[in-house]
């Protein structure tokens, strides 16, 4: 194993704290963009499942995420997505 710091959902880099933060900001970006209205908490679980999905996004096109930015950048991408399929899911 490399010396790289692996933490919380498998993100080099990104720790614990580091991770609620990218997850209420990318909760509150993706609740702006796909135009819902959600509270804290609910963006925060948006944001954080946005991340693990955006992750496994990112392997899938063998796009690097490293670090703070392209983490939130990924977990904006995965909590966008996630509105957008439940929204499908629900509108049926």
């Amino acid at each position: 194993m490399n010396n790289e710091t692996y933490a919380f959902l498998s993100q080099p880099g990104v720790g614990f704290f580091s991770l609620i933060i990218i997850g209420i900001i990318a909760g509150w970006v993706a609740e702006r963009v796909t135009a819902s209205n959600h509270g804290l908490l609910t963006n925060l679980l948006v944001g954080v499942a946005g991340a693990f999905i955006g992750d496994k996004l990112a392997g899938v096109l063998n796009v690097p995420v490293h670090g703070f930015f392209r983490t939130l950048i990924a977990a904006i991408v995965g909590a966008i997505l996630l509105l957008w399929i439940w929204r499908a899911i629900r509108s049926r």
